[in-house]
């Protein structure tokens, strides 16, 4: 038996993408509430990307957010899945390097905090990936 038919009969999703749009919806949240935080109040954001080297970071920070907002709505009203994907991949990469290098910290619990950030964004990653490779 076809695995996508098995697990389409399981969940009770119809064949016509229905699945792939609630998982769409699912993953899209974080980064609609996640960009519009960080787009509306920088706050701390803008020490790390200025002690990361990059030019006006409060605008960087802002812009990120945007992107996010951007690419989190489009993905989760289906509109352009493929490019909302990468305009978040864009976005996410850099968020995950420069605000939760959990390996530049020194105290252990901040380090573990930073770490659990880094590992949920390598997992969007991931999610983000297979909304690439969908047909």
């Amino acid at each position: 038996m076809d695995r996508t038919f098995e697990l389409t009969e399981r969940t009770g999703a119809s064949q016509d993408g229905s699945f792939r749009q609630q998982a769409h919806l699912l993953l899209s949240g974080i980064f609609i509430l996640g960009g519009a935080q960080a787009f509306m109040e920088p706050g701390g954001r803008v020490n790390k990307v200025a002690g990361a080297g990059l030019p006006q970071p409060k605008l960087s920070v802002e812009l990120n957010g945007a992107a996010m907002v951007i690419g989190g709505t489009l993905l989760g009203t289906g509109v352009a899945p493929k490019l909302a994907a990468t305009i978040l991949l864009g976005a996410l990469v850099p968020t995950a390097l420069v605000g939760h290098a959990f390996w530049r910290e020194e105290a252990a619990a901040t380090r573990a905090g930073q770490q659990t950030q880094f590992l949920k964004n390598l997992g969007l990653i991931g999610g983000l990936l297979l909304v690439l490779a969908e047909k």
